[in-house]
């Protein structure tokens, strides 16, 4: 919206053209989503706490979490608008890369409105029956890999890159379509099972967001993803707008959300954040790196298959609680220990994905 005024104005006056940058726009991408939660943010707050959307706790939770009850939740909505607004205000509206990130992003907090708003209503910890849930995740990641491979215009579109390997590279045919849907639901349900705990979630969540705007600004520029060969994807630059607005609205909720939180974001904001990370990172062709950076969103997800697994087949529990973080509570650690040393963890990962980009 503004880049539109801003080229408009430039006609008349040739300082306006500064905001052509991709890399300004994502700078005040970023500032304006975190302003923005920074200042909305109480006022969301108390009108949860008047409508009394309180969080619903797990009756065979830890006993510490007895008194998380009745924190306000639905939390992501504040994430969802502070996110949809920088990116409209700042970039190409006319990018279509722009338009498939916040379809899934608002069709997946839309889901997760439904869940949480359930839980309000009916006072309970359940919301909205899986199978449902499943089925609204997996109607809008078809739509949204249908759309993306019907886009894709160069082969490198729609191969799978290995990471720390230059010339791997598979093409995926169709299978592109298959390969998209599970990242989409897989990530979305990965940081939806992460977020337990005061800010568990959410700063990994923006820490991978940040690096996966790395990846978009280099592979789409036609030199820098040549010189780290990276397949040329026109267009996939202006993803880093959006991803910059993810690190900026998260950070703004992480405000209110560290430990103690005074705001939990539910499932609006975690099923979200998740599709939307899943989807870009496809786009950018960097699903397996995606898979590394977030590592400890896999760690959860694994926890709970693996415990589940073990019930089944033997009747014992391998943790003492899933997902992982909550064994650890019961192992007596206290929470911002476990929440704190997750964040290192996935600082670590990190880096180790964004090393991918020269070791090759």
């Amino acid at each position: 919206m503004l880049l539109w005024l801003a080229n408009y104005l430039s006609e008349f006056e040739p300082a306006f053209s500064v905001f052509q940058y991709l890399t300004l726009r994502s700078i005040l991408g970023v500032l304006t989503a975190l302003i923005t939660a920074l200042s909305i943010g109480p006022w969301v707050i108390r009108s949860l706490e008047l409508k009394q959307i309180g969080q619903s706790v797990r009756e065979d939770g830890p006993e510490s979490h007895l008194s998380k009850q009745g924190t306000p939740t639905m939390g992501g909505v504040l994430i969802l608008v502070c996110i949809t607004a920088s990116t409209l205000l700042w970039a190409d509206l006319e990018n279509q890369y722009i338009w498939v990130a916040l379809f899934v992003l608002l069709c997946f907090g839309a889901i997760g409105w439904i869940d949480d708003w359930k839980k309000v209503a009916l006072k309970n910890s359940k919301g909205l029956s899986a199978r449902a849930k499943y089925l609204g995740q997996s109607l809008i990641s078809l739509i949204a890999a249908i759309t993306l491979y019907r886009m894709a215009e160069t082969p490198a579109e729609t191969t799978l890159l290995i990471p720390f390997f230059k010339d791997v590279l598979i093409p995926l045919g169709a299978g592109y379509v298959v390969l998209t849907y599970f990242v989409i639901v897989g990530t979305s349900n990965a940081v939806n099972l992460t977020d337990g705990l005061d800010g568990l979630a959410i700063l990994p969540a923006v820490l991978v967001a940040g690096a996966l705007g790395a990846f978009a600004y280099l592979t789409g520029n036609v030199i820098f993803s040549q010189y780290l060969f990276l397949p040329y994807i026109s267009g996939t630059g202006e993803l880093t707008i959006f991803l910059g607005a993810i690190v900026g609205a998260g950070l703004g909720f992480l405000w209110f959300n560290t430990y103690p939180a005074q705001i939990f974001m539910g499932d609006v904001g975690a099923l979200s954040l998740g599709a939307a990370l899943g989807v870009v990172a496809v786009m950018v062709r960097q699903e397996l790196v995606l898979f590394i950076m977030g590592g400890v969103f896999v760690l959860e997800t694994v926890s709970v298959m693996l415990q589940v697994a073990s019930f089944r087949f033997t009747g014992r529990r391998l943790f003492r609680m899933a997902p992982i973080h909550h064994h650890f509570e019961l192992k007596g650690w206290p929470e911002p220990r476990i929440i704190v040393r997750f964040w290192i963890i996935s600082v670590m990962l990190v880096l180790v994905g964004l090393s991918t980009l020269k070791l090759r």
